[in-house]
């Protein structure tokens, strides 16, 4: 499942091929690709992942994961998010529906042990809440409190390569014989190369202990002779990415016009950015005053219960305000920490709401 964006993307000098580390191989040509596009949707991936051929909305064959009590399975997602939600092209999953969902596989003995690689900003809290006595091990990027980065700017694309997790992670998968090493040695890696985000683990540490190779194809050893492993570099958080993507276009183009159209762009992005801060800052004080919650919160972790919340929270934020699947309110996603410490203080979630809907109407943010 993967949008697939970049190969032919208009902005791509090199058509058809990607790469993900500097002066990498073309890793683009042979990728199964069962879910394109439009079809990649936290619904479809749910329906996939438990095996529910009926619940997938595509035109074409409905490939999914038709899984019993001996199976293992692999997951990785690698986009945006907050607290409480990760990205998907055009709609989010939320936390609360992803647990849900793996409780009831669970119940449904669809697997033997799952095994989840996660990439986003505040990746810790999509996990946090992993069922208890379940047979899942999950690696996210960072704690539910803290950003993600990327990697390895690149002058000719004028774009990050990677992000920080997945180019350790794969760096070292590839130069590893997979039969020898753990999930448990994959997250040591982790912590001691990642250099900005801290990885975390969360779930069942009996499933971290077993080979790699139980879920992963080994990688062949004459890949594992001549990898070379790379240190991720030019690290920038995924909030600021865009803005220095932006700066970096501004400073190459030679073309007046065109430098003058960048100029306009990055300063548009910067008063949207503005917009986006006044308007949480005012939903922000209007809540407290209406008794929904407290943004001195010391924590960002949400029970099962504020996780539910919280969507309903994010959610009309998102449709109400800024929405954050189109590239210009992106990022909105920033700001949702905001809403997520509110939740977690256990504060009235209408006076949130409420808050929320007399700021559309009444802030000069959005006029």
């Amino acid at each position: 499942m993967m949008y697939d964006d970049i190969a032919y993307n208009t902005e791509n000098p090199y058509q058809g091929n990607i790469i993900n580390e500097p002066n990498g191989p073309n890793v683009y040509p042979g990728v199964l690709k069962d879910y394109t596009g439009e079809d990649v949707t936290p619904e479809n991936f749910l329906a996939a992942l438990r095996g529910d051929e009926s619940a997938v909305t595509k035109t074409g064959p409905k490939k999914v994961i038709k899984s019993g009590k001996d199976d293992t399975i692999f997951v990785f997602l690698s986009d945006h998010g907050a607290p409480g939600l990760f990205c998907f092209p055009s709609s989010s999953l939320y936390a609360t529906d992803f647990i849900d969902e793996l409780q009831k596989m669970a119940n449904n003995k669809q697997f033997k042990q799952m095994v989840i690689f996660m990439e986003c900003c505040y990746s810790g809290s999509m996990l946090e809440n992993l069922p208890e006595n379940v047979s899942i091990y999950g690696v996210t990027a960072c704690p539910p409190d803290t950003v993600a980065y990327f990697c390895y700017y690149d002058e000719e694309r004028m774009t990050y390569l990677a992000a920080e997790m997945s180019a350790v992670w794969m760096s070292y998968t590839e130069v590893s014989d997979l039969d020898k090493i753990t999930f448990q040695d994959e997250f040591t890696n982790l912590q001691e190369h990642m250099q900005q985000s801290v990885p975390c683990e969360y779930g069942d540490k009996d499933v971290s202990k077993l080979s790699v190779s139980t879920f992963l194809k080994n990688t062949p050893p004459s890949t594992r002779e001549t990898k070379k492993v790379q240190k991720p570099t030019d690290l920038i958080s995924f909030y600021e990415a865009p803005f220095k993507i932006l700066e970096h276009k501004i400073q190459r183009e030679e073309d007046p016009d065109k430098k003058e159209a960048l100029k306009k762009k990055y300063e548009n992005l910067q008063k949207i950015r503005s917009s986006i801060e006044r308007s949480v800052e005012e939903i922000r004080d209007l809540s407290i005053r209406a008794g929904g919650g407290s943004a001195a919160a010391e924590t960002m972790s949400l029970s099962r219960t504020q996780l539910q919340d919280f969507k309903t929270v994010a959610e009309l934020f998102r449709t109400t305000c800024f929405n954050w699947h189109e590239t210009e309110y992106q990022y909105a996603l920033s700001q949702l920490p905001v809403f997520a410490k509110l939740c977690a203080s256990g504060g009235n979630v209408q006076g949130i709401l409420d808050a929320i809907k007399q700021v559309k109407r009444t802030s000069t943010a959005f006029k």
